[in-house]
Parts: C-alpha cells; sequence; structure tokens
C-alpha cells in the first residue's frame, strides 16, 4: 500500500527533495538499569560518589530509585555518536560500580518488600527536595515496585531546514513555531495509531520474577516455578502491571492539539482527588507527595511517547511547551534488550527512526473518543497477546487481523526507510525494516518470543536466565575499560556536578513551600 501524504502537494518534496535535509535529525537516549548485588538484590547503596550529583550530572543520573541509573547521551546527528556515547558511560560506570552489577532485563530482579526500594536522593536544595518527595508521592500511589522497572527513552527531533521547507510549502496560516507544534502533534497521533510496532517488535519483557507480584493476583500464567509469564506476551512493562496504569484511564488528555495537550494536563495537575487527599500531603512534617491532585506534576502522566522542550529548572514542562512549542519527541516505549549489552542496537533506533518519519508523512486527522478507545485496546491486546497466532486488532469498528494491518504498515515503512538510505547514504534502513518484517511471520524469532523459548528450555526461571546475561554484560565492559583521556572528562564532570549541586543548595533563597508556591503558581 502506497503513502498518502499528509497534504497532497507535499509528495514531491518527499520523493525529491527531502532526503538531502533529514540527515540533520538529532538524536539522543535516556537508558535505565538497576544497580544489584552479587546476589541479584536491588543495591541498597547510595548514588556512588564517583558518579557524581544526581541532580546536575550531564550523562548519569537515576530515576525513581536510588539504585535506578539513568544514562543520558547529548543530542547528535552523528548516526553512531549515540550508542559510542552510551557505551562509553556504561565502560566508566562499571570501573565505579564496587562489586554492583547492572541489571539487564526491563522487570526488576529479586524483590523484597517496598521498604527495600530507597527513593532517589538528590540532595538538600528545594528542586532535589521536590525531585524526591515526588518519587514518594508515586510511591505511595501506585506503589514502590513500579518504580524498579527500567527502559530505554529515544528523543528525537527532525532538523530546522526540514521545518522550514515543508512551512514555506504549506499555506503559512500559523508561523513556523506553531507549525511545527502542529506537525509534531500530528506525528504523534500517527504514532500512538502505530506505535503497537514497537512492543511486537522490541518486547523483551514477557516474564518476570514471581517476587515482584508479592502474592498479588494477576493474569499471568506459570512458566517454571518461580518465573510468571504471558505465554504469548510481548511487554508487561508496558502493561498495567508496569507504566500503564489503570488509575490515570480516567485522565482526559488529548493529543489533537498542543494547546489541548497542555490544557489537559494542566487540568489534572489543578484537579483534587479523592483518594489522594486521604494520603495527605504534609502529614507530621513530612511530605508524602507534592499534592493530592490527580497528577502531581506532567511527568506523572504516563505515555508511550510524548511533545518536549528543553526548560530552564523550576519551568513547568507545559508552560514551556506554550510559550516556546514543540522542539523534540520522546518515545518511551523500548523495553531494555536483554542479548545487548547496552540494552538497545542500532537497527532498533533505524528502525523507530523510520517510524517516527511515516508517522509524519501520513495525514494525521484527529483523535475521536471512539478510536481513543480503540488505540489503548489495540496496545492492551500487543503487550498482553501480541504473539498469539490470529490476534486481531480494531479499526474503525472493525476486527482486523494484526498481520494484515502489519504488512500493509511495512509496504510504507520500506518507501520511508529508502528516503533515509539515500539521506544517509547507507542501506541501513531498509535492512532494518527488511529485518523486522520478518518477525510479522515469525514472532516466535522476536524478543519476547525468544526469552519464553529460552527460559522454558533452561527450565531455571527468569531471574537465573536474566542475571546471567547482566554477568555477561559486566564481563563486556569491564574487559574495555576507558582509556585515560576519556576516563578523566568522566571523572571531571562528577566533579563539576557536584560543585554545581552545592552552588544551588547555597543559593537556594526559599522555603520548600514557596518554591512549590511559586512552580505550580
Amino acid at each position: 500500500m502506497s503513502i498518502n501524504f499528509s497534504l497532497p502537494h507535499e509528495s514531491s518534496f518527499w520523493s525529491q527533495d527531502a532526503a538531502s535535509q533529514l540527515n540533520g535529525i538529532l538524536r539522543g537516549l535516556e537508558k535505565e538499569s538497576l544497580r544489584i548485588t552479587d546476589e541479584g538484590c536491588i543495591s541498597q547503596k547510595r548514588h556512588p560518589e564517583a558518579f557524581g550529583s544526581a541532580l546536575t550530572h550531564q550523562f548519569i543520573t537515576t530515576d525513581y530509585s536510588e539504585a535506578l541509573l539513568e544514562f543520558i547521551t547529548p543530542p547528535t546527528t552523528d548516526l553512531s555518536a549515540t550508542l559510542s556515547c552510551l557505551d562509553d558511560v556504561h565502560r566508566y560506570v562499571h570501573q565505579h560500580l564496587d562489586g554492583e552489577t547492572l541489571w539487564g532485563s526491563s522487570m526488576p530482579c529479586v524483590m523484597g518488600d517496598e521498604a527495600s526500594i530507597p527513593l532517589a536522593q538528590y540532595g538538600s536544595s528545594n528542586s532535589a527536595q521536590m525531585k524526591t518527595v515526588y518519587r514518594m508521592g508515586l510511591g505511595n500511589r501506585y506503589g514502590r515496585f513500579m518504580q524498579t522497572i527500567a527502559g530505554v527513552h529515544y528523543n528525537f527531533s527532525f532538523p530546522e531546514a526540514l521545518w522550514e521547507s515543508l512551512w514555506q510549502a504549506s499555506d503559512q496560516t500559523m508561523d513556523l513555531k506553531d507549525f511545527k507544534s502542529h506537525r509534531y502533534m500530528g506525528l504523534i497521533r500517527n504514532f500512538r495509531r502505530h506505535g503497537w510496532l514497537i512492543p511486537l517488535l522490541f518486547g523483551a519483557s514477557p516474564a518476570l520474577c514471581e517476587s515482584f507480584l508479592q502474592g498479588r493476583p494477576s493474569h499471568l500464567d506459570l512458566l517454571v516455578p518461580g518465573t510468571r509469564y504471558g505465554r504469548f506476551a510481548t511487554s508487561l512493562r508496558m502493561s498495567d502491571l508496569g507504566y500503564q496504569n489503570n488509575i490515570q484511564q480516567c485522565l482526559k488528555v488529548s493529543y489533537n492539539s498542543l494547546e489541548e495537550y497542555v490544557q489537559g494536563l494542566d487540568q489534572a495537575i489543578r484537579t483534587e482527588d479523592p483518594y489522594y487527599q486521604q494520603i495527605g500531603v504534609l502529614v507530621d512534617g513530612e511530605y508524602r507527595q507534592l499534592n493530592a491532585n490527580l497528577l502531581q506534576i506532567e511527568n506523572e502522566f504516563y505515555a508511550n511517547i510524548r511533545p518536549k522542550r528543553a526548560s530552564q529548572s523550576g519551568v513547568r514542562p507545559t508552560r514551556a511547551l506554550s510559550e516556546g512549542g514543540i522542539e523534540y519527541i520522546e518515545v518511551r516505549s523500548l523495553d531494555l534488550n536483554p542479548f545487548d549489552p547496552l540494552g538497545v542496537t542500532q537497527d532498533t533506533l533505524h528502525f523507530i527512526d523510520v517510524l517516527l518519519l511515516l508517522c509524519l508523512i501520513k495525514p494525521s486527522p484527529c483523535i475521536t473518543e471512539r478510536e481513543e478507545a480503540e488505540l489503548e485496546e489495540n496496545l492492551t491486546r500487543v503487550v498482553k497477546r501480541g504473539r498469539l497466532p490470529g490476534v486481531h486488532l480494531l479499526m474503525q469498528n472493525s476486527e482486523v487481523e494484526l498481520k494484515h494491518f502489519a504488512h500493509e504498515l511495512f509496504e510504507q515503512l520500506q518507501e520511508v526507510a529508502e528516503l533515509l538510505d539515500k539521506a544517509y547514504e547507507t542501506s541501513a534502513f531498509s535492512s532494518s525494516v527488511q529485518q523486522q518484517h520478518a518477525l510479522i511471520d515469525q514472532p516466535e524469532k522476536s524478543l519476547s518470543g525468544q526469552i519464553v523459548n529460552l527460559i522454558e528450555q533452561r527450565q531455571d526461571g527468569f531471574f537465573p536466565f536474566a542475571m546471567e546475561l547482566s554477568k555477561q554484560h559486566s564481563e563486556y565492559f569491564n574487559q574495555r575499560p576507558l582509556d585515560d583521556e576519556k576516563h578523566t572528562k568522566f571523572e571531571q564532570e562528577a566533579k563539576v556536578s557536584l560543585q554545581k549541586q552545592r552552588e544551588i543548595e547555597q543559593n537556594d533563597n526559599k522555603t520548600f513551600e514557596e518554591f512549590l508556591s511559586d512552580y505550580f503558581a
């Protein structure tokens, strides 16, 4: 099936001129990994000083738990530089882990009770306290176990030259800033229509250690003693066990325009919830959450893709988006690939590039309430039973076989891949699409299929399987220490980040209550 273009007159641009402007795409990664002990339990140690300040370090921070490291790569137009930088960060970190290991799977290691999951700490400044209290609130609202799940976030933006050319080719009824936001929101809507391809192809969390459930009932079956799984699941991380929390289903956040998206989040941040009121905010002199509203802050809204804009500390993300427009997008649906030491491969990133470009090119009508329900159901079906033979998805009130839907999409993806191949003078994008296309008829060869098959063959469970791979990754990095020059740069960055944290703490001139009041004003 050939591509219908977002605007009819754009077809000539994409076929003739686009390739020369696509090689300026900016990409960056945020990759999470749990620090674990030799016994495979979550680390109780503080964030190592050699990693610098989790508040201000450019490349190394923490996410929800103090033990959940997050590695950040700066945006770059170089196709190979993103993973090269991520590799350097891993090599530095492994030289300073002090006997610990990085867990190589999205679903966590052997878990104790919630008290064994340490909250991330960022110092004594107001901004640091806000980050920790926010995480305390997440734990009180959803439980701390969700704060041990790891993933990969992909940050992506098209080059300015491409936007200017598309804008010039449009009717120009809006300025360039608003045009970019308008088209980025269209991309996001299409990603929500087609983004189920990501967990289908790259989902790598079909099974988990039974300790994660803590005796709670679930829809999961017993794979081997101590391991629960979805027989045809692709990504339990993206299911209601992970980031797709059922409590947030009542939120009405629209992707039909940036204005509606911001308004929906803003309303949720300002609307109190009776259950959260019962938790309390400031109780006996200690904060249990930032507020008792449906969302404490915008980031609490879990979505598999987000519009983003870099902003100064203390400026709410929605305010930055309203004032400056969308700068880039963040794809959040990637599980860690447990077979790769970095947790993500270049082929995977190439495929996502192709999918995102297709989502920009295709028409993207507004999402109705009916379609919204279909999209949520489609994602649920894929993450819970995407490898089930004959599984169907919903499209315009009809059931369509997933395979048929996917094969049609891949015809379009192949066309787009050729555009990127031309832009970068490579065949890597087409190769990635072809490689993934083969999995549609062979789901057992997908990451989730391989994981289930290997655990069944081994008969020793998810934990021994993931622990063995984690140890192999650790050995891989330990055998490749950084050269002295790069190691010194990371040491210097750690020192600089600690100094920045001290300066922030020294310059605080408000109480925490005043800081929060100003932030939410």
